[in-house]
């Protein structure tokens, strides 16, 4: 007993160690790319910049979409920050030292992916349960105030037909908020009969409630303009059903693309970018896990006597060409009927195999 503590507690230390490294390097990596990607998202937000939209807007909105832009970035951070951390090891000969005190290969693997698995769990709560609802408030605030006040006079929004009758939305905020509902009815022989907008609607026991809104009527040969301060709005959509249909697939919780993409099935329309959008979050701990094996390998094959600085680079290098074949396969799937599985799966497959084979080389 004294001897299976006394080997415990040593490799507990290490794996502690190690896992700090590695964690803080990813930290490191993850924040220098977030913050790379929010520069560019704010100069490429200051062509969007009008009378109330300022610069200070375009701030805010790139801020409410960090959690998006963290979560997105994950397996690239994964595999540089791996990359950095167990490089830092290498350059110090420490583990050299692991391997001549009898800690296998194998080892060291399960001491990385450990607190990969750990970032794995927060990355998939966050695109869960955060990211879909600061991206699409973030997206709606926008579209507010890029917008006008009236369906004629907005540049951006949404519009839906229900029956004889189109609508058009300004902006579509979580949770059963709506401003600018602009609604045209028409008759069977596509006449005008009624044009009505209200500031807002909100969603309130299975209805639509209408407020501060205007209502014009169209007879034969007159018109008839009313005003009103709240009305009900009978429909059938639903907040969660706009949001399937007005925000992109990829700020959409996982759960809500698996039943978008079977109600389109059973509707006989296309899913494919539903399910492409839906493959690409559920498959990417399997593409974390994939590229932190890729990184490991490279540590202990072909990059394990190079400079720091091309460490970096040849991460930089392999992130961007596993993301360029996930980018080229998406498409892909969807205009030549590939299946989105194969599609997002390929890419890390490929890089699983060529990791776990350049280990056992290594090993």
């Amino acid at each position: 007993m004294k001897d299976l503590l006394g080997n415990y507690q040593p490799m507990q230390r290490l794996s502690r160690y190690v896992t700090a490294s590695v964690l803080g390097s990813i930290a490191m990596v993850l924040l220098v790319i977030v913050s790379l990607d929010a520069i560019g998202a704010v100069i490429d937000g200051t062509g969007d910049i009008e009378k109330d939209y300022s610069f200070l807007q375009v701030m805010i909105y790139v801020a409410i979409t960090l959690p998006g832009r963290i979560y997105g970035n994950i397996p690239m951070a994964s595999l540089i920050g791996c990359l950095i951390g167990l490089g830092v090891l290498a350059n110090n000969s420490e583990l050299v030292v692991m391997r001549s005190a009898g800690v296998s290969v194998l080892r060291i693997v399960w001491f990385v992916i450990r607190p990969i698995l750990w970032l794995i769990l927060l990355g998939a709560m966050l695109g869960e349960y955060l990211v879909p609802y600061t991206d699409q408030y973030a997206e709606s605030r926008r579209m507010l105030l890029t917008g006008g006040t009236s369906a004629q006079d907005s540049e951006s929004g949404f519009w839906n037909k229900e029956g004889q009758e189109f609508m058009h939305f300004n902006a579509v905020y979580p949770g059963g908020v709506l401003f600018g509902v602009t609604r045209y009815r028409f008759d069977e022989n596509h006449r005008l009969l009624q044009a009505s907008f209200a500031e807002r609607a909100t969603y309130q026991g299975g209805s639509w409630l209408e407020e501060r809104g205007v209502i014009t009527n169209f007879h034969d040969e007159s018109t008839e303009v009313s005003q009103f301060v709240t009305r009900e709005w009978e429909t059938k959509l639903s907040p969660e059903l706009l949001n399937l249909i007005v925000f992109p697939p990829k700020s959409l919780p996982i759960g809500s693309l698996y039943n978008y993409s079977e109600y389109l099935q059973e509707q006989d329309q296309d899913s494919s970018k539903y399910e492409l959008a839906f493959w690409a979050k559920a498959l990417q701990p399997f593409t974390i896990v994939s590229l932190v094996l890729i990184a490991i390998s490279f540590v202990f094959g072909p990059l394990r006597q190079v400079t720091m600085g091309y460490r970096i680079f040849a991460g930089v290098l392999v992130g961007l060409i596993f993301r360029t074949l996930q980018d080229l396969l998406g498409p892909a799937s969807v205009v030549y009927g590939i299946p989105p599985l194969l599609a997002v799966g390929t890419p890390a497959l490929i890089s699983a195999l060529i990791g776990l084979w350049m280990l056992r080389r290594a090993a």
